[in-house]
């Protein structure tokens, strides 16, 4: 009797705890804020930013997305060169954060790491075998 108060005490606050974890998943967002400028003052020359946007371009993952979409990466580069330097300057800078922002593997990789080890765990204080084989 003991044992299954003891147990059910736990599951209890594992329930508490993964409907709060819930919770708080549901509410996370992105949110991203900047200050832009007015103007191109001070930016890069127009064939450094024709060289990020280049380099932009000539990525694998870039150029399927580009083919998926019906546009071929030669007819991307020459919208590109036709674009003025403000706007080539905004498309530059944009490269940086697609580039920035890859990195969400990573942390489902470690939330699903850390639900395994909470289910592990769980099973360990129930008394119950895990066998793997």
């Amino acid at each position: 009797m003991a044992i299954m108060r003891k147990a059910g005490w736990f599951v209890a606050v594992a329930v508490m705890m993964a409907g709060w974890m819930g919770v708080l998943g549901s509410v996370r967002g992105v949110a991203e804020a900047g200050v832009i400028a007015s103007g191109i003052d001070g930016a890069g020359s127009r064939a450094e930013d024709m060289a990020k946007v280049q380099a932009f371009l000539e990525n694998k993952v870039v150029v399927q997305k580009l083919v998926d979409y019906g546009v071929s990466p030669a007819e991307a580069m020459a919208k590109a060169q036709a674009m003025s330097a403000q706007e080539l300057h905004r498309l530059a800078s944009l490269t940086d954060r697609a580039a920035a922002g890859t990195s969400d593997a990573l942390g489902f990789l470690i939330g699903l790491a850390i639900l395994i080890i909470l289910v592990i765990v769980i099973l360990k204080l129930m008394n119950k075998e895990i066998v793997v084989r």
